[in-house]
């Protein structure tokens, strides 16, 4: 149920932001994409998520970083919307792997 709600809050928050900000849907989709894909790696990385806000956090700068990763490795996996969650779930916990490792936090994946 709350993916549902999830994807209609996005749905609409994207026109909102398009017709407003005059946008194009299209640089939007990814930043959605990577907000789910936070979630996705608190779950894997964690068991049960970081809360809402720190999921989309941690979202974004994973997509940006698995983009990143991607791109220096030269793997592409597709520009598709599973492409964009594959590679910003793997970005994610990559963070989170590396943030276990400056802080010293248990290495423990549930």
């Amino acid at each position: 149920m709350g993916i549902l709600v999830f994807f209609l809050f996005a749905f609409v928050a994207l026109v909102i932001i398009s017709s407003v900000f005059k946008v194009a849907l299209a640089l939007l989709l990814p930043v959605i994409l990577w907000m789910l894909a936070g979630m996705f790696a608190g779950r894997i990385m964690r068991g049960r998520g970081y809360g809402p806000l720190a999921d989309i956090l941690l979202g974004l700068v994973g997509g940006i970083v698995g983009s990143w990763l991607f791109g220096l490795v030269g793997l592409n996996i597709g520009s598709g919307i599973i492409g964009g969650l594959i590679v910003g779930t793997i970005g994610a916990v990559v963070v989170v792997y590396i943030g276990r490792l400056i802080n010293g936090s248990p290495r423990q994946i549930v």
